[in-house]
């Protein structure tokens, strides 16, 4: 039987525009994933040990601020760090597509612009994160 895929949704730096974090949050729950939203102006830090002990699938991080490469780049780094590789990291925000390839050189699986749906993202996480067998 499979377990239901666990997300952590985060809102990195001092980026104060949630919104879109939210609805992604709620359409994956209402998706039947298991969602952990850690609200506004979170570390990486914060964000990685949020999804280590929560046992997550995929941290889903959402960056409007410009300081996306930071951000994301130190996301992956403590996981590497904390050995939790396996933790798919995807995102959204509003980032050039050349930064977009060098943010999927560092491991990041995909990235969201703005315009995709709801539906797309659920279908996405649903293809490529696996979740566990209980």
């Amino acid at each position: 039987m499979q377990a239901r895929i666990r997300v952590v949704v985060a809102k990195p730096g001092l980026d104060g525009h949630d919104r879109g974090a939210k609805v992604v949050a709620r359409a994956l729950r209402d998706a039947g994933m298991e969602v952990v939203y850690t609200g506004l102006h979170q570390t990486p830090e914060q964000i990685v040990e949020t999804a280590v002990q929560e046992d997550a699938d995929a941290i889903g991080l959402s960056v409007l601020s410009g300081a996306h490469m930071t951000q994301f780049r130190r996301v992956m780094e403590l996981l590497t760090e904390r050995d939790a590789r396996d933790i798919v990291v995807f995102g959204g925000g509003i980032i050039p597509p050349e930064d977009i390839a060098e943010l999927q050189k560092i491991g990041v699986a995909h990235i969201f612009t703005p315009g995709a749906t709801t539906v797309s993202i659920i279908e996405w996480v649903r293809a490529n994160v696996a979740s566990p067998v209980s």
